[in-house]
Parts: C-alpha cells; sequence; structure tokens
C-alpha cells in the first residue's frame, strides 16, 4: 500500500469518527432541550396556578389533575419540592437513564 493509500484511509476513519462525535453531540445537547422543556411546562403550570387560586400547588399530581401538565413520566424524573403557597417550588427534571 502506497502512503497515498495509507492516507485516504486515515482521513475517512477520521472522517467517520468526526461524524460520529457531532451526532453523539447534536443528540445530547436535543436532549437537554427537551428536559428544559419539560421542567418550563411545569414552572408555567405552576405560575399559572399561583395566578389563578393565589398560590402554588403543593403537589405535582395537582397541576397533572387540574392544569393538564402532561410528560412522559416514564422519561423524565421530576422532583417538585414545595416550599410555600407564595414561593415558588424547586422543580428539577432529570431524563431516566442521563448521567
Amino acid at each position: 500500500m502506497s502512503r497515498a493509500d495509507l492516507f485516504k484511509i486515515a482521513a475517512v476513519i477520521t472522517a467517520l469518527a468526526l461524524a460520529f462525535v457531532l451526532v453523539i453531540r447534536i443528540d445530547t445537547a436535543q436532549d437537554r432541550e427537551e428536559t428544559a422543556i419539560v421542567r418550563e411546562a411545569i414552572i408555567n403550570a405552576a405560575r399559572t396556578c399561583y395566578a389563578v387560586e393565589g398560590g402554588y400547588p403543593d403537589e405535582l399530581s395537582y397541576l397533572r389533575n387540574y392544569y393538564r401538565l402532561v410528560y412522559d413520566e416514564d422519561r423524565y424524573l421530576v422532583t417538585y419540592e414545595y416550599i410555600g403557597a407564595n414561593i415558588i417550588p424547586d422543580i428539577f427534571v432529570t431524563e431516566v437513564g442521563a448521567q
């Protein structure tokens, strides 16, 4: 094999590796964005509840039952920490299986 052939093979392998890394990075960025969208939906539902009822709900299930909050519960783990009726809850969203 000539040096030119080795160079072509190395260039193809490098291009494939770079493409693989870019796909992984795009996928990771998309997952982070979707997690942020779920968190924002919960925050918006909580704020709507506060505006309508004058207080934040003490449980996430209240938002699901009365404010039509919907998200994939099998995909996202949500921690909703009620602090008080007039203080927005701490809301953490993690994708199940994410590191």
